[in-house]
């Protein structure tokens, strides 16, 4: 596959958490001189960057990035959002580079930018506090009470374990006074340029080894003091998310420090899965062993990739 031949494409290099993806993502846009649009929702925020395996200054100099460290861990954010940046952002990004590169592992975020989402309005302050008080007060039950009386069809369909997701559908239903799932058109969205999507994938040992040693890689690095400067901020969505959780356990005397660091990997392990399940659906595997070696080999064995 000739790359320099492509025109307004995008080409996603996904896979799950450890398995390589930013050096080797790095080493192609440093080749073909292209940028890179950063999916993964953990990397947005700048007060976080041992715990997420931010990419390294060495790193940073080698290929332009967007979208990396952009916010705060106080700043709102979400999906259509962030759609939304990334489409403006390649409309100036083909005026420039024949095709693009997406490289994360927030399958969500990169499902927005290829399917679309439908637009919901951000959540009036006032509305978000009295359900996230509803939630700390009365827990997860009192979600689902309101939210069957507010939208019964979605929540037929939600899991009714994750709070956020009912917490951000009783915001939206409350605020419009319309079910969250009449605002859902689930239809796809046509773009204006190509998209490519493949994952980068190891032998399942491997890729567990390797995640053992980047979360002891990030111990050494200093993700305890880290996650301490983060403490106070808790509460906050940004902080909910492997790595800082287990710590904030530890912080608070629910464990060891031991074995906080060994539920991190417990923890990023069961993430992985989730995310090669969701590869597997549609997009093309590449063995990232073979990318060590250069990507030339790579390329060749996808002299006709799907377009999609």
């Amino acid at each position: 596959m000739n790359l320099t031949s492509l025109y307004r494409t995008l080409l996603v290099i996904s896979g799950p958490t450890a398995v390589g993806k930013t050096s080797a993502v790095v080493s192609l846009a440093e080749h073909y001189q292209v940028p890179i649009i950063s999916a993964d929702s953990r990397q947005f925020y700048r007060e976080m960057k041992i715990g997420t395996a931010f990419p390294s200054d060495e790193e940073l100099a080698r290929a332009r990035r967007y979208l990396a460290g952009m916010l705060s861990i106080h700043d709102y954010y979400n999906v259509y959002m962030y759609e939304q940046a990334v489409l403006q952002l390649l409309d100036r990004l083909f005026e420039q580079y024949p095709f693009v590169l997406m490289e994360g592992g927030s399958p969500q975020y990169i499902a927005a930018v290829c399917n679309g989402v439908d637009e919901t309005p951000d959540a009036d302050p006032q509305i978000r506090s009295y359900v996230n008080n509803l939630f700390a007060r009365n827990g997860i039950e009192a979600l689902r009470a309101q939210l069957q009386m507010h939208d019964p069809v979605f929540f037929a369909t939600v899991d009714q374990n994750n709070h956020k997701r009912m917490i951000r559908a009783l915001e939206v239903c409350i605020q419009t006074g319309k079910p969250y799932s009449s605002l859902m058109s689930h239809q796809k969205k046509q773009r204006d340029f190509t998209i490519l999507k493949y994952y980068l994938n190891r032998p399942r040992e491997e890729l567990f080894e390797r995640i053992g040693r980047r979360v002891d890689k990030m111990m050494d690095d200093g993700l305890e003091e880290e996650a301490r400067q983060l403490y106070p901020y808790r509460h906050l969505n940004a902080l909910n998310t492997v790595g800082y959780k287990e710590l904030f356990d530890y912080f608070e005397n629910k464990c060891s420090l031991d074995q906080a660091v060994e539920d991190i990997k417990t923890h990023t392990r069961r993430y992985a899965k989730k995310q090669l399940t969701w590869f597997k659906k549609d997009y093309q595997e590449i063995d990232a062993r073979l990318v060590e070696n250069g990507w030339e080999e790579v390329l060749k064995s996808f002299s006709d990739p799907p377009r999609l």
